[in-house]
């Protein structure tokens, strides 16, 4: 692997770990196992680096979800299997981590690979509401936008939930209760 690529992979950990405020050059030419010079070669900044491993994370995160949403033969199976699928509620999730950083809400260029990746995600469920609608599986007037922003909101609340808990309980009856609310809008 070479310097940049272990530059950003060990931005994207460290980002995930402390966010971008707590997440210093030093340490991130540290675990990369590369001098400020590598760094400063292969990106401008700090910002710089970060975005990029703010992208790669984002892309991780959609390829993961796209993998999740295109199994089941019905949307509510899909919708359930994204809501179910494994993770570690405690770590939290690593593109909306970043939302919580006020120096990358501050920042057009380090906000939009977090808005891009949401509004991705609520596109995409939109679209597999909309799927369930239309095939009858899912009640007529159910508005696809609204519920996909509410299954989004589930996954990321949830992960506040259990980080404030110190428990992954709180996330686990959030995914519950958004499974039951996906079964009781059935047609």
């Amino acid at each position: 692997m070479d310097t940049a690529e272990r530059l950003i992979e060990s931005a994207q950990q460290l980002l995930w770990e402390r966010g971008y405020v707590g997440t210093s050059p030093k340490a991130i030419q540290q675990r990369a196992g590369a001098g400020q010079g590598s760094m400063y070669h292969h990106f401008r900044g700090k910002p710089d680096l970060a975005e990029a491993a703010m992208r790669r994370s984002a892309a991780q995160l959609r390829a993961q979800a796209e993998a999740v949403l295109a199994v089941g033969d019905s949307a509510t199976a899909r919708l359930g299997g994204y809501l179910e699928r494994e993770r570690d509620p405690l770590r939290g999730c690593r593109v909306g981590r970043m939302a919580m950083d006020p120096d990358v809400i501050a920042s057009d260029e380090l906000r939009r690979p977090v808005e891009e990746t949401f509004a991705w995600l609520r596109d995409r469920l939109a679209e597999i509401v909309a799927e369930g609608v239309a095939a009858g599986e899912l009640r007529a007037g159910l508005d696809p936008s609204d519920t996909a922003a509410a299954i989004a909101a589930v996954v990321q609340g949830g992960y506040v939930l259990a980080r404030a808990a110190g428990s992954r309980e709180p996330f686990d009856a959030a995914v519950r209760g958004a499974v039951a609310l996906l079964a009781a809008a059935r047609a």
